[in-house]
């Protein structure tokens, strides 16, 4: 996920950043996650998110995450609540050879779902980024941009970039970094700039765990961790 009015996304777990690659046909991934953001004084962000991805035909597959999200003020009682629903689908139209990225497009909606002032504003969001990947071997880099519409009083489009790389170290262990630019959402808020750390670990063909934590780098300070669990099936 890569947009909420509650708390800093994830588009390609466990980064912000995503790929071009869709779940194999047939096939399964199913997430249990918490991303948090620490930015002035208040944390925000999902406590737990379940997503479900499924390769519904050649190239192309289904996306849907339903959050459980909180928000914490100074001096104030923590809030929970679920209120958007996000939906999407991802399709590769260019496939990797030698001397050629792979790229793709991910279009995603989140879709009010709950009335919910703390967590919605009821208008549905729409995010459409694309994405390239290349890979050598071990080392695999992908990246793209984003445009975001976000309807609602005091909202702003806005625009977001990112790249990745990443290294398989082995079988069981991935790191990488991504660097990231996100312009400004609302009338109130400021660009940022940052970066995220973080991996894989597989225990299993079908059981991975996913993890990252960042900073902002410009403007406004924010910290923002994410840590999930993986079933591919």
């Amino acid at each position: 996920m890569l947009f909420s009015g509650s708390y800093q996304a994830y588009a390609g777990p466990p980064f912000k950043t995503d790929d071009p690659v869709p779940v194999p046909l047939g096939h399964w991934e199913y997430y249990v996650s918490s991303v948090s953001t620490y930015e002035s004084t208040s944390w925000s962000g999902t406590l737990p998110h379940f997503e479900v991805n499924y390769g519904l035909i050649p190239h192309m597959q289904v996306h849907l995450l339903v959050p459980l999200n909180y928000s914490t003020e100074p001096h104030q009682q923590t809030q929970f609540g679920y209120a958007d629903t996000e939906l999407g689908v991802k399709y590769c139209f260019l496939k990797e050879t030698k001397n050629r990225p792979q790229v793709g497009v991910f279009p995603i909606v989140e879709v009010p779902t709950v009335k919910n002032n703390t967590f919605s504003n009821g208008k549905v969001k729409t995010f459409l980024p694309v994405w390239a990947q290349k890979s050598w071997n071990k080392l695999t880099t992908y990246g793209g941009v984003g445009y975001q519409i976000n309807p609602g009083t005091g909202n702003r489009n806005s625009t977001f970039a990112g790249w990745e790389m990443q290294y398989d170290f082995s079988k069981t262990v991935t790191l990488g970094g991504e660097i990231y630019y996100q312009s400004a959402g609302t009338d109130e808020s400021q660009s940022t700039t940052g970066f995220d750390l973080g991996g894989f670990v597989n225990f299993s063909e079908k059981t991975h765990l996913l993890f990252s934590v960042g900073h902002s780098v410009a403007h406004a300070s924010i910290f923002s961790s994410y840590l999930g669990l993986q079933w591919t099936i």
